[in-house]
This record gives structure tokens, C-alpha cells and sequence, in this order.
């Protein structure tokens, strides 16, 4: 028997494994690999098509029959105006199935968003996916500082690792930075955002004026009119309705202000079945799909043709404590079966990447491979809390962003096609080693061992002996590692220095004015 090599790799192998991992150059075109997304396989189908036509029939008679409790009085008024049967005193709209095939009629199929940056412009919709970060937890979180507030330096963080990984094509709200006064907060993520990235901004939908604020300087930093920003859609956010069956002021005025501007709105309803929804999976994907079609309806009344997407969320509980679960797989099953509905209705869809563990840990490992393995495979066009997210969303995680971004990149390099010619069969390499040798010094393998397999970014492949006299540091002290060197090597994308000086400006100007009325 002859003796396997080591695993080792030439000088070559090793600069391209540093390039890959040391992300985009301030004048580096993306990685196409990463930066594009494409997803080649067909949809897993969760339901036969007359089970989804059963499911929709019951949506519609949710709406129909039920209703939605519409708590803004903008919003009920482009309802009744629209034929729906609205109750002042009670604030429910019922909404006849006309007028939801009508309105859903007109909303686009694909959106293109655009960034200050061409080469990051994101397509949502047909087979393409963009993943965004985290979004939103209070806290932070590392192996050295612990569970802990969000702060604005974190935020920025975030933002930075964001901005060095290719497969990360949208920007989630991170972390909240509980440092800064709500009423500043939205300034802070439309600055940071504009100025140490040039991928989509997300933008809350926390009152007209911070929505305004956050529209002007994500307008600012392509450099556009208002008429082309309008027309063009530059930035995002994420409308959840209150479920069940409820739509408030904050999220029917997002649904507005979004519709209205001509920008990306995901309408994703936040159901968990056995609490906010019936506990049968079924039972709750129809609930979801009724409360999506709800919002997705107005945003279509107030503009027809606004961008719109369906967004899914729905898992289950823990019916011993009422905890919520992510990763689960009556959350897979749901999610095939809300990507199902979105193309149903022609509309692009939103899944997540979620997990309940407490700590970036196997637990949090294995269950966003589960609720990724629900969204990639189902044929999601949106990943929201795609690196990051942990302790059910209460959590944004330092460690778990890079062993995100690992698994991410795996699912991208799944998605590349894989050449079964006559070169890649290996004829000649069988031909050349024979029986009972190794392809180890073939010349088929050395003309493409440096390219030829992917090249992990936390994964260590050494076998026990090396790992050990090295340390033996284990994934989660790797992640902690690598975040740490991503930071400290990154340099913010390039800024035309006006525009910068436009959004300081305009950003100090609406500090002073005492920032946003939330209300309003």
C-alpha cells in the first residue's frame, strides 16, 4: 500500500485561500460566486397543488369571513375606497377575494435594487437569492465580552463584517444600538450603512419622519434625484403583522410610506403555531398567508406596482414551556410551503435563517442548517437574519456571523454547476494511476488541485495530531478569531468625497433638529 501525503498545499493554494477569506478589495469587483446567487434547483413542493389551493381558499376565507383588524385609520380608508367591508367601531376589514386577486395582480414579480455601488445591485425574485445579516436583537454577543446591550459600536462592527464576505448582499438592522436615543437611532443606521457598505440598506418603519430621514440619505448616497430614487428601489424594510389577523399604526403607515416612496417592502407575518396561530402547520401557513396577503394588498392600493415581497416566518412553540422554536422541522415544512404560495401569487419570497440557542454552539449549528436548508431549498429570493441571529432573535453573535458565512458560502458553491465533460470524467487520470495507486501526483489532479474543491473559511481539515499540537482550538474560538482579524483589516468601501459630505451634513443637521418624531 503506498502512504497517502500529507494535506498540504503549495504556495499558490495558499494565497488563494488568503484572498477568498480576506473578502472584497476597496476596488475589487465581487466574487461572483458569492455576489450573485443563483439557486439551480427546483423548489422542494411541501404540499401537493390542491392542498395549496386549499390553503389559499382558506386565507380567503379568513378575510372574507373574519377579517383583519386594521388599527390605522389611513390604512381602512384605502381599504373601503378599494370595495372591503370595514367596521369603524371595531376596525376589522373584510376583504373580498376581487379585491386581493386585483390588487396582488399588479405587484411585481422580480424587483432590482439598487446600490451606490453597481457592482452590488440585487435582483429579488425568479431563482436569485440575496442574504441579508442579523436584524434587530437588543443584544451582543462574543466569547470575550458575553451577552450583553447593543451599542453603536457594535452596529458599525457589524456593518464592517457585512461588508467583508461577498455572500452577504443585503443589510438587516444588526443590532440595536440602545447607546443612542430612539429618536437618533434611524440617522445612525442610514450613516452607518451609507458609509461602511455599499450593499442594500434596510430601513425601519418606525414613524413618517425617520422613514423620510433614512429615504433621503440612501437617495443621497446613489447620487439620484428623488423621481429616478422613486422609480428605482434603493433600500427595503420589513413590515410583520401582528398576528393574529391584526395590522397596527407603525406597520400599516411602513406598508404606506414604502408603497408610496416606491421602495422594497417584505411583508412578513411573525406566526408561531400552538400560540399566535393554529398549531397544525397547515392551519398557520394559511393564517400567515392570509395576514401576508392582507398587507401586500394595501401596499398595491396605495401604488400599484410597488415593490412587494411575501415574507414567511412560520414555526412553532414549545408546547411544555410557550418558548418559541426556531430550526425545527415543522419550520422547514413551512417554510416549502410559504415559497410555495409566494410563487402562487408571482411574488418573491422571504425566509429566514433562525435558531433558539443560547450560545453559537452545535444546537445554533445545526438548527439554521435546518431553517437554511428550508429557505435554499424551497427557493427563497430573500434570507433575512442570515448571519448572526441567535437566542431566538434577542441575540446578535460575533462568532455565529462567521460560522454564518461559512455555511452560506457552502450553499453558494452547492449552487455552482459542475462540469461532467469528457476533461472533468478523468479518463486519462484512471488511465494514468491504474489499479491500487493514488491520484495525488497525477497530472489531471495537478493541473487543478489548487482550484479544485472549496476552501473553507472556519472549517479545520487537519487530522487530530496536528489540530492537537496546534492548540486544538476548537470552531467557535476559530469564529472569534477570524471576526477579529476581519475588523481590524477592514477598509470602508469607496465614497465620492460630496456625497460623503452631503450625508455628514444632512445626518448633523436632523441630529440638531432633535431628530424624528416617532409618532408621526
Amino acid at each position: 500500500m503506498i502512504a497517502a501525503p500529507k494535506r498540504t498545499r503549495k504556495g499558490g493554494g495558499r494565497r488563494m485561500r488568503a484572498a477568498r477569506e480576506a473578502g472584497p478589495s476597496r476596488s475589487a469587483v465581487p466574487n461572483p460566486v458569492y455576489a450573485r446567487m443563483v439557486n439551480p434547483y427546483p423548489p422542494i413542493e411541501q404540499f401537493s397543488a390542491d392542498r395549496i389551493d386549499a390553503i389559499h381558499e382558506t386565507s380567503m376565507a379568513m378575510l372574507e369571513e373574519i377579517g383583519i383588524r386594521v388599527l390605522s385609520n389611513e390604512a381602512r380608508a384605502f381599504y373601503r375606497d378599494a370595495g372591503a367591508i370595514v367596521d369603524e367601531d371595531t376596525h376589522q376589514v373584510r376583504l373580498g377575494r376581487d379585491i386581493i386577486t386585483d390588487a396582488i395582480s399588479s405587484a411585481p414579480a422580480k424587483v432590482m435594487l439598487h446600490s451606490h455601488n453597481a457592482h452590488r445591485d440585487v435582483t429579488v425574485g425568479g431563482n436569485q437569492i440575496a442574504v441579508a445579516t442579523v436584524g434587530g436583537p437588543p443584544n451582543i454577543s462574543d466569547m470575550d465580552g458575553g451577552r450583553r446591550p447593543g451599542t453603536l459600536q457594535d452596529f458599525h462592527n457589524l456593518m464592517r463584517l457585512a461588508q467583508s464576505f461577498d455572500v452577504i448582499h443585503i443589510l438587516g438592522p444588526a443590532v440595536e444600538p440602545l447607546d443612542v436615543a430612539p429618536q437618533m437611532r434611524h440617522l445612525e443606521y442610514a450613516h452607518a450603512m451609507a458609509t461602511l457598505s455599499d450593499r442594500i440598506p434596510f430601513v425601519y418603519s418606525r414613524g413618517h419622519e425617520a422613514v423620510a430621514d433614512a429615504l433621503e440619505v440612501a437617495r443621497i448616497a446613489r447620487g439620484v434625484t428623488p423621481e429616478q430614487f422613486s422609480k428605482e428601489p434603493s433600500c427595503y424594510t420589513v413590515v410583520n403583522a401582528n398576528s393574529p389577523l391584526q395590522l397596527d399604526v407603525p406597520m400599516s403607515r411602513g406598508v404606506i410610506d414604502f408603497a408610496r416612496a416606491g421602495q422594497l417592502m417584505i411583508l412578513t407575518p411573525f406566526t408561531l403555531a400552538g400560540a399566535m396561530a393554529p398549531v397544525t402547520v397547515a392551519g398557520a401557513v394559511a393564517q400567515q398567508n392570509a395576514e401576508a396577503l392582507a398587507g401586500i394588498t394595501l401596499a398595491q392600493l396605495v401604488r400599484p406596482g410597488a415593490p412587494v415581497a411575501y415574507g414567511g416566518f412560520t414555526s412553532n412553540v414549545d408546547m411544555k414551556s410557550g418558548a418559541p422554536a426556531f430550526g425545527t422541522p415543522e419550520y422547514v415544512k413551512a417554510a416549502f410551503a410559504s415559497g410555495q404560495l409566494a410563487r402562487r401569487y408571482g411574488l418573491p419570497w422571504r425566509s429566514s435563517n433562525v435558531n433558539a440557542s443560547n450560545a453559537p454552539d452545535v444546537q445554533s449549528a445545526y438548527e439554521s442548517q435546518m431553517a437554511l436548508w428550508g429557505a435554499m431549498m424551497g427557493g427563497a429570493n430573500i434570507i433575512m437574519h442570515g448571519a448572526g441571529w441567535l437566542e431566538g432573535g434577542l441575540t446578535a453573535s460575533y462568532e455565529k456571523f462567521i460560522i454564518d458565512v461559512e455555511m452560506l458560502q457552502g450553499f453558494a458553491q452547492v449552487f455552482q454547476p459542475e462540469p461532467c465533460d469528457a476533461d472533468a470524467l478523468g479518463l486519462s487520470a484512471v488511465r494514468e494511476v491504474g489499479s491500487g495507486g493514488h491520484y495525488f501526483g497525477a497530472a489531471h489532479t495537478l493541473e487543478r488541485y489548487e482550484t479544485a474543491f472549496y476552501e473553507p473559511l472556519l472549517s479545520d481539515w487537519r487530522n487530530f495530531e496536528n489540530w492537537s499540537e496546534d492548540g486544538a482550538v476548537d470552531a467557535t474560538t476559530r469564529a472569534n478569531r477570524i471576526y477579529k482579524e476581519k475588523l481590524a483589516a477592514f477598509e470602508p468601501p469607496p465614497m465620492d468625497p460630496a456625497i460623503r459630505e452631503e450625508i455628514d451634513a444632512f445626518v448633523a443637521r436632523r441630529k440638531a433638529e432633535g431628530g424624528a418624531n416617532l409618532e408621526n
